[in-house]
């Protein structure tokens, strides 16, 4: 997924996998993932999407910064 968001372009393609979660089986209409992603340039965002009853129901591509990166590993 390819999404710009205020000008940057945050590529899931061209970007580093740092973290991955993924909640219930494959095919599982109540699962999802999330997945951290670091830029070239030390940008990172969480990847997200999940099965049509998940609470990710469609992909989606969220910015976040180095501080929220640390919490969001611990509450996993």
């Amino acid at each position: 997924m390819c999404k710009d968001i205020d000008g940057v372009i945050y590529d899931t393609a061209s970007s580093t996998i740092d973290k991955k979660f993924t909640y219930g089986a494959p095919g599982d209409p109540c699962g999802y993932e999330e997945t951290l992603y670091i830029t070239s340039d030390g940008r990172y965002f969480i990847y997200t999407y999940g099965g049509k009853n998940s609470k990710y129901p469609t992909e989606n591509v969220t910015p976040v910064t180095r501080d929220y990166v640390k919490s969001w590993i611990l509450s996993h």
